[in-house]
């Protein structure tokens, strides 16, 4: 087949996720945990060849990203103490939105019900209005498809006013954006209850994501598995810093397991409570966002869906190059342009269909208060646009929050150019005085004036003037305190400097890497249209877990010589293969392979024992070539990973026609 006629044989049978998930279960990609005792929901093992696609997704990830920017990798632990995720303000607000019925105990996600009953609304509407012939088997194949248990058991079939469409539509375009208070609303303007018995529902609350744990024997030490795997980055700052000589900007990078124990685990690999994510904290000037490497991607031409889009309720993305965006200001500058781009190169080369790839920017209010633009990379599945890679300008918050509760200072030191004068108002402190009025909280208090920003020392400073003392409260010290003028001294001073010192901004980009894998098994995932119970995985061979099957015609002896040079030659080029020398036709080998989405297959006959020649098989278009076993291992590392096409890679071999494809 030419690439055009594979092209039409991949879209001619329709996407059928049952038949995907049954080879992959089969092919052990993935399957769930604990699975002899029943299963955990949102827990899921890898079998051999998901344990190897996820390598090989990771191995590209650490080149395209480490290795090609430079960035610094650390692997930090997964166990964090409470006392630094109450600071980064997980413990406060790493939350979901759960409500209950009081009646039955039952526990619904707000916004997954709110989801679901309104979806249920406008089937009913469209069976009302002739456009549905049965809602109730329409909102079951919804549900199978997004994988959840139906909770609407009955839909009525009652037609709904347009404007209440029109507004149904625009709540469910915006629902992942809403928080409790407003989903509380929404359920009360909508009159949304128990979904089967109609009662009323307690208003939303919001329940921590995190796996809380002692740290310990004594239990005193609390703490959590790791959400995310930015805070070991934040807090090694100083040491990274240091590690790169003191300049800036500079990334780090962390790739590792997080855990989030999700209200209703759903959709298998895409919400798990357990996770691989590879996450990058890029460090830099506040007053200075490009990018030195942003001419090489500026004409790279993304699917944007901005803010003003979808507040107008509509999905239609826009399309333009990352350069048109930057320059417009709808993505805040370039070195997060630079990120969205460079993540965009990363999924298309290891098989995202671009197609189904778009960026969705935060709406207002999805955006944390300190984060200056936010831009998530979504692919469309069975299940609907998924959340895959979020890329967030998160500005100074992580290192202030941090800084400010450890008193430790973590900026950057900037030499200039030219001194420069600087006026700031400063605070001088009696200290021998604090030691007899203060005892053991001396240094808490001293700490605390010491680090005061500049807004609050004004403020102080025209307080010490009125009244001849200030007042403050410091954390873990009970009362109000104050000092007068023997203790303090607040004064606005102008100094020349030759250093300039700064809190760096951050540009996030965060990949979640099973989410990224299953769209990828849904992107790759076809039938043949000659025979439908032939399934085939195109993976890019860059990623697939195995990149040649072995094919000995025959069990005869004379083969085994020429499949064990064959070997050879293979090991010492590192590229991975298997050996299926079974006694069922080649072309059931064919075929079973095809489902591990292995991209080739070299044959060797009896010719082969005469000249050493083999013959090589391309997986997707089952077009084969024929040369020496060099030529043809030569073809398959140019193409694995040289990037080279087929056409490229085997130019110089002869086209072979003999080998049967029939099972």
């Amino acid at each position: 087949m030419s690439s055009q006629e594979v092209k039409q044989a991949r879209s001619a049978v329709p996407f059928n996720r049952e038949h995907l998930e049954s080879v992959l279960r089969q092919r052990f990609f993935y399957a769930p945990a604990f699975d002899l005792y029943g299963g955990v929901s949102g827990l899921y093992d890898y079998g051999p060849p998901g344990c190897a696609f996820q390598a090989n997704v990771v191995d590209f990830w650490r080149k395209h990203f480490i290795l090609e920017e430079d960035m610094l990798e650390v692997d930090c632990t997964m166990l964090t103490p409470h006392e630094v995720l109450k600071t980064s303000g997980h413990v406060d607000k790493f939350s979901d939105w759960m409500c209950k019925d009081t009646k039955t105990g039952e526990i619904f996600r707000a916004d997954h019900l709110v989801e679901e009953v309104l979806e249920a609304r406008l089937v009913g509407d469209k069976e009302a209005r002739g456009l549905v012939k049965d809602a109730n088997a329409s909102a079951k194949e919804d549900a199978d498809k997004k994988k959840r248990k139906k909770k609407v058991k009955q839909i009525q079939a009652v037609q709904l006013e347009d404007a209440v469409v029109k507004e149904y539509e625009e709540v469910l375009a915006k629902i992942d954006g809403y928080s409790g208070p407003q989903l509380a609303g929404l359920m009360e303007r909508f009159k949304i209850g128990n979904p089967v018995t109609g009662d009323a529902l307690e208003p939303p609350v919001a329940f921590n994501l995190m796996f809380e744990t002692a740290i310990g024997p004594s239990g005193q030490l609390k703490g959590y598995l790791r959400p995310e795997t930015a805070q070991g980055q934040f807090l090694n700052f100083n040491k990274l810093l240091e590690f790169n000589n003191g300049k800036t900007p500079f990334a780090s990078a962390s790739i590792g397991k997080s855990f989030r124990n999700e209200i209703s685990p759903r959709s298998g690999l895409l919400r798990v409570r357990e996770f691989l994510m590879a996450e990058i904290e890029h460090f830099l000037d506040p007053l200075d966002k490009s990018h030195p490497r942003f001419h090489e991607v500026k004409e790279v031409r993304l699917a944007f869906l901005p803010r003003e889009v979808q507040e107008a309720g509509s999905t239609e993305p826009i399309v333009k190059s990352i350069g048109e965006a930057v320059e417009s200001k709808m993505v805040d500058n370039e070195t997060l342009g630079y990120f969205i781009a460079r993540i965009s190169q990363f999924l298309l080369a290891i098989g995202v269909d671009e197609r189904r790839l778009r960026f969705r920017q935060h709406l207002a209010n999805e955006m944390a208060h300190y984060a200056a633009d936010c831009w998530d990379a979504e692919l469309q599945t069975s299940f609907g646009w998924i959340e895959c890679v979020g890329c967030a300008d998160r500005s100074a918050y992580d290192l202030t929050v941090h800084s400010e509760k450890t008193k430790q200072k973590l900026v950057v030191r900037q030499k200039l150019d030219k001194p420069v004068e600087v006026t700031r108002w400063e605070i001088d402190l009696t200290k021998k005085l604090f030691g007899p009025k203060f005892r053991k909280d001396a240094p808490k208090v001293e700490a605390y004036l010491l680090n005061l920003p500049q807004e609050e020392l004004e403020a102080k400073a025209e307080e010490l003037k009125q009244t001849g003392k200030i007042i403050f409260h410091v954390e873990g010290i009970d009362g109000p305190l104050d000092l007068d003028d023997k203790f303090v001294k607040i004064e606005k001073r102008t100094k020349v400097e030759h250093v300039r010192e700064f809190v760096p901004n951050v540009i996030e980009p965060s990949f979640g890497i099973g989410r990224i894998i299953y769209s990828i098994f849904e992107h790759s995932f076809w039938s043949r249209p000659e025979d439908t119970a032939r399934a085939v995985l195109s993976f890019s061979p860059l990623v697939a877990p195995t990149k040649v099957l072995l094919v000995p015609l025959s069990n005869h002896k004379d083969l085994a010589p020429v499949t064990a040079q064959v070997s050879k030659l293979l090991r010492a080029e590192k590229i991975p293969f298997r050996v299926d020398d079974s006694g069922v036709s080649i072309g059931k080998r064919y075929a079973r392979n095809d489902e591990l989405g292995t991209p080739f297959g070299v044959t060797i006959d009896f010719d082969s024992v005469k000249d050493g020649s083999v013959t090589l098989r391309e997986r997707d278009s089952t077009r084969q070539v024929r040369g020496s076993s060099k030529e043809i291992i030569e073809a398959i590392r140019s193409i694995t990973y040289g990037g080279v096409t087929w056409e490229e890679g085997t130019k110089g071999l002869a086209p072979f026609t003999s080998q049967s494809e029939t099972a």
